[in-house]
């Protein structure tokens, strides 16, 4: 579905990426692993268009994303959403604006594609019961999980086929952690493939098909999840064992 091939990034003078390669096929929850700065959420940025990569190629279902110029809202449309760092979500919006900012690129013509909306609604608060409670609240007033919980949303308001999360964790209470990630092994079972970039190591291994670990902009590792949360080396520098 998403084939990455030895990709490189710059940032001015700053090189964050050198080489790297991944690949997620459809159905499956991919990890990456890393420190910070090992150039886990530049690589997602790279994907989405966000950031122009310098060297290699990234192949969207068998098509260069260079097609789409580095244009991140075609690429939305193509079917990649992204989920990124810190949320972002909009926080002088109602919750329900915000959901309805995530489906910009659809179709409102019909009947039929206003009734997809409304069903998209209704999976979206399936997951995340608490957004329901809190459609007229402002999104800058959720608490970090609840905003979490609004930002992957969101995202899954444009009806992607790849959804890209980056750090969904971070800075949330670990009860509402356990909810998020019972939610996004939910989100993969009803058909849609996860790309995770996640501090939470073991959290991210315990849902993921496979996973890659990258370090200082290279990718140096990978294989299956289970097969990396029994790894010595990748025990010590990100499972605390």
């Amino acid at each position: 579905m998403l084939k990455v091939e030895k990709i490189g990034v710059s940032y001015g003078a700053i090189r964050a990426l050198f080489e790297v390669s991944l690949e997620v096929n459809q159905g499956e929850i991919v990890t990456l692993l890393g420190s910070n700065g090992a150039g886990k959420t530049t690589t997602l940025r790279a994907i989405s268009g966000l950031v122009p990569t310098n060297q290699g190629r990234i192949e969207w279902k068998g098509q260069d994303l260079k097609a789409f110029h580095n244009q991140a809202h075609r690429i939305v449309q193509a079917g990649i959403s992204h989920s990124p760092e810190g949320r972002r979500i909009f926080a002088g919006l109602s919750v329900k604006e915000n959901l309805e900012m995530g489906a910009y690129i659809r179709s409102r013509k019909t009947a039929a594609d206003r009734q997809a909306i409304e069903e998209d609604y209704d999976k979206v608060f399936a997951l995340f019961p608490r957004l329901k409670e809190r459609l007229p609240q402002l999104g800058g007033t959720l608490s970090g999980g609840e905003q979490q919980m609004l930002a992957i949303s969101r995202a899954l308001m444009q009806r992607p086929q790849l959804l890209m999360l980056d750090e969904p964790s971070l800075g949330i209470a670990p009860l509402l952690v356990e909810a998020i990630f019972k939610a996004l092994v939910e989100i993969n079972k009803q058909g849609v493939t996860i790309l995770l970039v996640e501090q939470n190591a073991a959290a991210a291994l315990s849902i993921a098909h496979r996973a890659y670990v990258l370090e200082t902009g290279h990718t140096t590792l990978s294989g299956k999840a289970s097969e990396l949360a029994n790894n010595p080396k990748i025990r010590e520098a990100y499972l605390g064992a």
